[in-house]
């Protein structure tokens, strides 16, 4: 599995007959799509549908990381007390995915973006500069482009009525100012 435009997978434009590649727009779960997923929790919580909310405003749905953040949940050993969920699935994401990420990150999955991104055919610089200014919340129009592109498909921007911005909460406090800043 991976990602790709149509137009990478024409070898040769001139002798390729059926140019026939069909972009597929692909989402992050919704909260009704993600309900199988409270199956695992039920054992775990008192309030199953409380915690996928949460960890849903943590991943807006990403599917690795909505699922991978309910293994964790699953697989802690402190309890979680009723109208508490909020502070304890954010310090269960700071502590598990947030701190040292880079020596957490097991499976691959953040670093599997930053690398796409800092060795990007495209200069990673203009792309790094693209995504600061949607990091600072500035309007940035999701017009096709190649650095646009780029980001879209290293999954760390969405496009959202019309403009980019940053995929979810914990790519946000991953690929943030500073560590933009180190690249640039």
């Amino acid at each position: 599995m991976g990602v790709a435009t149509p137009t990478e997978f024409i070898v040769d434009y001139k002798r390729t007959p059926f140019n026939i590649g069909q972009a597929i727009q692909l989402e992050g779960f919704k909260e009704h799509e993600a309900q199988p997923l409270l199956q695992g929790l039920t054992e775990k919580v008192s309030n199953p549908q409380v915690v996928l909310k949460e960890v849903l405003g943590w991943t807006n749905g990403q599917p690795f990381l909505t699922q991978k953040l309910c293994k964790l949940i699953r697989n802690s050993s402190s309890p979680i007390l009723t109208n508490q969920e909020a502070e304890w699935i954010e310090n269960l994401v700071q502590e598990s995915i947030l701190d040292n990420w880079e020596s957490q990150d097991q499976p691959e999955h953040l670093i599997t973006i930053r690398d796409r991104i800092l060795r990007s055919e495209y200069q990673p610089a203009r792309l790094l500069e693209i995504y600061k200014q949607v990091l600072q919340q500035v309007e940035v129009a999701a017009v096709d482009s190649p650095e646009k592109r780029e980001l879209l498909l290293a999954g760390l921007l969405i496009k959202h009525q019309g403009c980019l911005k940053v995929h979810n909460r914990i790519y946000k406090s991953i690929f943030n100012s500073s560590w933009i800043e180190l690249y640039l």
